[in-house]
């Protein structure tokens, strides 16, 4: 049993020099151990305050992120709207321009293809009343050979002019 139970003068010495040892622990070791513990302590609390305010900042900077991105699409969106009014607006005033211009050719066509068609009734005319004359001249020559037959074909023709002058004016 002596080896389960320690002498005396071993368990004394055992004690004066845990004592000492403790002594010495309890005057310069616990308190630098204390002291790096609660710098270790301090540095972790910084460490998290600061991780904590960096997720707030990280979370603020996403939210103006998301903000500033909203905002840009919605000016996209309202570049797009004013585009797409202003080519409405330019293409309708383009097709009105367009109808307006091809009115006014159309116009203009018409007005100068009336003019060439009285031009050219008037050229018929003229053609058709000059044959008619050199005609009329040619046939006259042969059947009024006598100048009573020409006589009397002139008076029958003014009566006729006379009587159609009068129908005319009517």
């Amino acid at each position: 049993m002596s080896l389960l139970l320690p002498d005396g003068g071993l368990l004394f010495w055992m004690t004066i020099v845990f004592l000492v040892v403790f002594f010495i622990l309890w005057r310069w070791g616990f308190p630098s151990i204390i002291k790096m513990v609660n710098e270790r302590k301090n540095y972790i609390d910084e460490s998290l305050a600061k991780a904590e305010e960096a997720n707030l900042r990280l979370a603020n900077i996403q939210k103006q992120g998301e903000e500033l991105l909203m905002e840009a699409r919605e000016k996209q969106a309202q570049i797009l709207r004013e585009a797409s009014q202003t080519r409405d607006s330019i293409v309708e005033q383009a097709q009105e321009k367009a109808h307006e211009e091809s009115a006014r050719i159309l116009s203009e066509a018409k007005a100068e293809i009336e003019s060439q068609k009285q031009a050219a009734i008037r050229d018929i005319r003229s053609q058709v009343a000059e044959l008619s004359v050199q005609i009329a001249e040619k046939i006259l020559r042969k059947q009024l050979t006598t100048s009573a037959e020409q006589a009397q074909l002139i008076d029958s023709l003014l009566d006729e002019v006379a009587s159609s002058n009068g129908t005319e004016s009517k």
